[in-house]
């Protein structure tokens, strides 16, 4: 219904702007907000995708950090058992010795001593190589044991290198985030308490305009102190073509009696958009497929609208500034 009111109200600039607009004008029109719509779309699911890998690397890294304590733990309990069975191995082996010595001593003595150490022996040697046997299992253990925790190491410096790639872009991407909040703050310094109000949230930068700035009551046709700002903005834009740009015009909740195609508060609220991405574009050697217009008309208020100053404060135009996020695109995309 919000994507329907929008096209309604492009049509309708087109329609005040010329008396005489071509079928192929309209296409081109009706196109080319519907890709700004699907950029916006996805930029957003964009950053949320992102967010929400970033936080299941994490949730990666510490599960493979747990897997790799248990199997550290497991690796000692392994390497003490081995100690173990190895002095075992050892005593036992004396035994045999000793036992081997005494039946050579004995040899020639009564048949009945005989037969008793040869028993005596064989049991030493059943037990010898059952200590050997275990020794040889726990050592394939062992190596199976180490290969799994080198496997789980590679594993998690992969995942900390991927993890880190995305946190060294997105700490840029707020560096970018800052930077041009900076050149925005500087370029409109002069109007600073003039009704404009300019703030970061989100990753993105929003330079909000009250109406007073802008516009006169019910009216869409920028003033002359308007127009000055909106160029300065421009002269940043055209320098910094990293930066995508969507422009949201907001009313009152006060119905707009309107006059003409301009019916109510969704249409004003658009007309205000398109006449700034109008003064922008004009004023600046700037890619129209980086700016989107849209009107939220009063559905997205900063104040009640309890009162003449805070309706007042909810009739504003935000221009909304993003880095573009082809960087981190590139690190998810990569094995």
């Amino acid at each position: 219904m919000k994507s329907k009111s929008i096209l309604i109200s492009i049509i309708l600039i087109t329609v005040m702007m010329s008396a005489c607009v071509t079928q192929k004008r309209y296409s081109d029109l009706e196109n080319k907000y519907k890709k700004c719509t699907d950029d916006l779309a996805n930029s957003e699911k964009t950053r949320n995708d992102n967010e929400v890998k970033c936080n299941e690397l994490n949730s990666q890294i510490e599960k493979l950090t747990k897997q790799s304590a248990v199997l550290v733990a497991t690796n000692d309990s392994l390497q003490q058992e081995y100690k173990k069975l190895n002095d075992d191995h050892d005593v036992v082996k004396s035994e045999y010795n000793a036992l081997q010595q005494k039946y050579n001593k004995q040899l020639s003595g009564s048949k009945a001593e005989t037969q008793e150490l040869m028993e005596a022996l064989q049991k030493t040697q059943g037990d010898l190589l059952k200590k050997e046997n275990q020794l040889r299992k726990l050592e394939t253990e062992l190596e199976v044991k180490k290969n799994n925790l080198d496997s789980l190491a590679a594993q998690m410096e992969l995942k900390e290198k991927k993890l880190n790639e995305l946190q060294a872009i997105l700490n840029n991407k707020d560096k970018q985030v800052n930077d041009i909040k900076n050149k925005i703050t500087d370029a409109l310094l002069g109007f600073k308490d003039k009704g404009l109000t300019i703030y970061t949230r989100n990753g993105k930068v929003y330079v909000s305009m009250e109406e007073k700035l802008l516009f006169a009551s019910g009216s869409w046709n920028i003033a002359e102190e308007g127009k000055n700002a909106l160029k300065n903005v421009a002269k940043v834009l055209e320098t910094n073509t990293d930066i995508n740009v969507m422009i949201e015009g907001h009313t009152d909740n006060v119905p707009f009696k309107g006059n003409g195609q301009v019916k109510d508060n969704w249409d004003l609220s658009v007309m205000r958009a398109t006449a700034i991405v109008r003064i922008i574009l004009e004023n600046g050697k700037i890619d129209g497929s980086r700016i989107i217009a849209s009107g939220r008309s009063e559905y997205v208020p900063v104040n009640d609208n309890d009162s003449k100053d805070t309706r007042a404060k909810n009739r504003r135009t935000e221009i909304i500034l993003t880095p573009k996020l082809d960087e981190i695109f590139k690190v998810l995309e990569s094995n």
